[in-house]
């Protein structure tokens, strides 16, 4: 049995006839919407299979599944933060709010290369070799001495402004005489072109909050703001098992035998949602090594691919019954994906059970995985959106869909190739358009999940925070 096979609730026949470029005749999102009936145009497969009807009434919306997600996460047992050192701690999450330990700048600076004046002009311009220091006031270098009325020195960009300086002038908007004066070419604002003292921030201003993920621009703010380390929640830990005997780690498929899809995409996409992935191990179609590998772990998250419909092969639920785990997803109403689960396991710590096929498998990771991930993380919810469609989406008569899109010109655009099994859309998607059972028209606003490589922004911070204006 191949990992396709085992979807079965994916394989009713609905989402093979749904193309979302094909134009055969079909029912009007309103009039499924009205009626709950859905015809997929001709040809198409007469609806659910007979047990489908069963799994949906214990299936939760897929707006319920990812609620249970994120709040089991709450109570599951986590380790204490930690103090990480800057190089090291780009992708983690803050453990705390980031509050500045000096005011930034720490001192009058210029803001450019130039001439640091003194009252107004003409200036008497100071020799380069006098009192301020050979080549004028350099960065990094010690307080310049006050600088007297109607004198000028030369000043570098970042250096410190002496006291008593009226305006840095620019080196190209000024000009020296044969006497040694300076004479400004433009009028001079007093303060013009110097960085004063705590123009960005004050010394302990929150800048960033607890939850906020360290980026580039992080380690840049928090090294300028005075830290050596941070304070960072400790990332949560997974074990991925790819479950089947059909599947391959290398060369063609061959013989009934097809490619691990699933074991290369899977980890990157754990560690890109903030998560350490402790092994990737394939485990045989048989249930008691099931059962070890799910019992022995230690890791915060156990995740399984394939193996959670009803197939004789599928392990994953009788497995949960032996260990004793809470059952607290079983099934959710969204195509594709529609067997994952999640469950809560005697020690605390949690199993999501992906579905086998590729895409539905990522529709496992963003409904169940991401929220749940973010908890045990302490990452803060990313501001939701919604944005138009641009094409019409056919939609399943009960399940929300999870269609893989792109962003052009303010509207998201559908992609071709979003079958349960496929993944040619979602390689070069910018996200999930969520489409409501029945699907949607042209101008439709659909809420949408960013690919975390592909996210425009992770605002954790609203523009009043600390020191942001």
């Amino acid at each position: 049995m191949t990992a396709q096979d085992r979807e079965v609730d994916d394989s009713d026949g609905v989402d093979d006839v749904l193309a979302l470029f094909a134009r055969q005749p079909t029912a009007t999102p309103a009039d499924a919407r009205a009626t709950g009936a859905f015809t997929a145009g001709a040809g198409a497969g007469a609806g659910p299979a007979p047990d489908a009807g069963r799994h949906r009434a214990r299936a939760s919306s897929w707006a319920d599944a990812r609620a249970v997600a994120a709040r089991s996460g709450r109570g599951a047992p986590t380790a204490p933060a930690h103090r990480v050192p800057l190089d090291q701690a780009l992708g983690h999450v803050l453990a705390e709010p980031l509050a500045a330990l000096t005011d930034l700048p720490s001192f009058d600076t210029s803001a450019m290369d130039g001439w640091a004046v003194s009252g107004p002009g003409p200036w008497r311009a100071e020799s380069e070799q006098s009192a301020q220091g050979a080549g004028g006031i350099l960065a990094g270098h010690a307080p310049a001495a006050p600088l007297p009325d109607g004198t000028a020195v030369r000043i570098a960009t970042g250096a410190r402004v002496p006291p008593d300086t009226t305006a840095v002038i620019r080196s190209e908007h000024a000009r020296t005489d044969t006497t040694g004066h300076l004479h400004a070419e433009r009028p001079v604002v007093h303060g013009q072109d110097i960085r004063p003292r705590a123009q960005e921030c004050r010394s302990g201003d929150q800048l960033l909050p607890a939850g906020a993920v360290v980026t580039p621009a992080v380690l840049g703010l928090a090294a300028a703001a005075g830290y050596d380390e941070l304070l960072t929640a400790r990332r949560p830990t997974v074990d991925v098992l790819v479950l089947g005997d059909e599947l391959l780690v290398r060369g063609l498929p061959h013989d009934g035998l097809i490619r691990d899809a699933l074991g290369p995409m899977i980890a990157p996409w754990l560690r890109a949602l903030g998560a350490d992935v402790i092994d990737t191990r394939r485990v045989a179609d048989d249930a008691h090594a099931l059962y070890r590998a799910v019992t022995e772990s230690d890791a915060d998250l156990v995740l399984t691919t394939g193996g959670t419909a009803a197939g004789p092969v599928d392990h994953v639920h009788p497995v949960l019954a032996r260990a004793g785990a809470e059952l607290l997803v079983d099934g959710v109403a969204v195509r594709p994906g529609h067997p994952m689960l999640l469950a809560r396991l005697a020690s605390g710590r949690h199993l999501v059970g992906l579905p086998g096929n590729p895409l539905a498998a990522v529709s496992g990771l963003l409904t169940l995985a991401e929220p749940l991930l973010r908890t045990l993380g302490g990452r803060a919810s990313r501001p939701a959106y919604r944005a138009p469609v641009q094409d019409e989406v056919h939609g399943h008569p009960y399940d929300t869909r999870l269609v893989p899109f792109v962003h052009r010109e303010g509207r998201l655009v559908p992609l071709r190739y979003n079958g349960p099994a496929m993944l040619r859309g979602i390689a070069v998607a910018d996200g999930l358009a969520v489409v409501p059972p029945g699907g949607a028209r042209p101008g439709d606003a659909l809420d949408v999940l960013d690919l975390p490589w592909a996210v425009r922004a992770d605002a954790t911070a609203s523009l009043d925070d600390g020191c942001f204006t």
